[in-house]
């Protein structure tokens, strides 16, 4: 790896999570369930664990998780929703810099280059179905981040893993990260493939993703057209 490596000082990089990840277990809806209301405290909090573990027994990320729970922040704000970052996957295709097997946060500088990122990965999906009718929500996830990072912005050209052709950038841009993990340093900063101007990086350790704090909600919403309605509230 002949990149340079830099130690980053970033105090605030946003990242979207779609508002399903929002929602408390599924399970716990039971305990809305009017019999509940009639059992001791002690009876409904056992209740809540067993839900709690029967849901972690067949949930694919809280599954993940826990096989690897020594690497996984706990009893921090949003250690969850950082957690869900790294333990859960798209099981058949890889990212640009992290594949089935290991996730990675992802971060952009601004909002602007956060919204345009989020926007470029739904519309690929939505033209694999070829239907442009969807209504996603966001909601903004900052963290600071420090540490040693290995520093793309200034290669040129620019290196093969930003190549915006994914078949062409993710393979390379795997490597990387791979080689990024082995060497100790907490992830990459990269210059915006899909918003010029715009700068990303990808933390590839859960310990990377510090002071978390939930912003607004963003809304994109496609009718039709390629090009979606964006609301923030």
């Amino acid at each position: 790896m002949d990149y340079p490596v830099i130690v980053l000082a970033q105090p605030r990089a946003v990242r979207l999570v779609s508002t399903g990840r929002l929602r408390g277990p599924v399970l716990h809806l039971l305990l809305d369930d009017p019999s509940v209301a009639t059992r001791s405290s002690e009876e409904a909090h056992d209740l809540a664990r067993a839900l709690a573990e029967i849901e972690g027994g067949t949930n694919a990320r809280l599954m993940a998780q826990a096989a690897r729970s020594s690497i996984f922040p706990s009893g921090r704000p949003h250690a969850n929703f950082v957690n869900a970052a790294f333990a859960y996957w798209r099981p058949r295709e890889r990212n640009r810099f992290n594949d089935a097997g290991f996730g990675a946060w992802y971060a952009a500088f601004e909002k602007q280059t956060a919204v345009v990122e989020v926007i470029c990965h739904i519309s690929r999906e939505l033209e694999r179905i070829r239907h442009w009718n969807a209504a996603v929500e966001w909601s903004e996830m900052w963290a600071s981040f420090a540490g040693s990072y290995v520093d793309l912005r200034s290669v040129d050209p620019p290196p093969d893993c930003l190549h915006p052709d994914v078949e062409v950038g993710y393979p390379p841009g795997n490597t990387l990260a791979r080689e990024t993990r082995d060497a100790g340093h907490n992830g990459i900063v990269y210059r915006s493939v899909r918003d010029p101007g715009g700068t990303c990086l990808v933390a590839l350790w859960p310990h990377a993703v510090q002071s978390v704090t939930q912003g607004v909600i963003v809304r994109t919403t496609w009718s039709g057209s390629r090009t979606p309605a964006i609301e923030i509230s």
